[in-house]
């Protein structure tokens, strides 16, 4: 999973995108606003930490615009300030949580990991055809399927957005820990796997390319 941190503090900064790093996530740091904006407009993110104050603005003036526009986004404001009123008028503008600073990092990842789970379960379920992302396992009609690797995080997220349209490069920031090393050919690799072991072996569709946009889970 793919988290933003935007915040100023460069001994926060490594903190965090360090410590999130050990636990499977994937991180990018910014520090103004500005840049939030251009990043989270060209990448998947699951989460977005938020530091309340920035130099180009206050976050909370933002949160209810990406909410709308990306209402599957998380986002936790992390505050310098101790007044109840800063914690209500950042909730109530959208903030699905609220830390204080100073705190401690494995309560924050405790956070993290609860707001995370309630957006989405393991197992996705789409007619008779089941896909275990926490097993890495595939059951169409009761038979397994084996896709491993890139591949099956591929079909994964594919198959949690289906119906619309993901381009290579978003693909490549959803899944690649460092996407600009790779080269997009990989997500052309993983999807002739994919209709390989699943598509051709099944005699169902599962992805359908949409000419230069991108790809579409398309099974239902």
């Amino acid at each position: 999973m793919r988290i933003m941190i935007v915040e100023e503090d460069s001994v926060l900064q490594k903190m965090l995108a360090t410590n999130l790093k050990e636990y499977g996530f994937i991180s990018d740091v910014v520090e103004t606003l500005k840049n939030a904006e251009y990043y989270y407009e060209i990448r998947n993110y699951d989460l977005i930490l938020m530091a309340s104050k920035l130099s180009d603005g206050d976050s909370v003036d933002v949160i209810s615009d990406i909410k709308s526009n990306y209402p599957k986004m998380t986002i936790i404001i992390l505050s310098d300030s101790d007044v109840p009123e800063d914690e209500i008028k950042a909730l109530n503008a959208g903030a699905d949580d609220y830390i204080k600073k100073p705190f401690d990092f494995n309560v924050l990842l405790a956070r993290i990991q609860c707001r995370l789970k309630t957006l989405e379960t393991s197992i996705i379920e789409i007619e008779s055809l089941s896909i275990n992302s926490e097993e890495e396992t595939i059951i169409y009609d009761g038979r397994n399927i084996e896709l491993k690797g890139k591949a099956f995080e591929v079909l994964v997220h594919l198959a949690r957005h289906r119906n619309k349209i993901i381009s290579k490069e978003q693909l490549l920031d959803a899944i690649w820990e460092e996407p600009e090393l790779v080269t997009p050919s990989v997500i052309e690799v993983a999807i002739n796997i994919i209709r390989q072991k699943i598509d051709k072996q099944l005699d169902i569709t599962t992805i359908e390319t949409v000419r230069r946009r991108g790809y579409r889970f398309c099974f239902n």
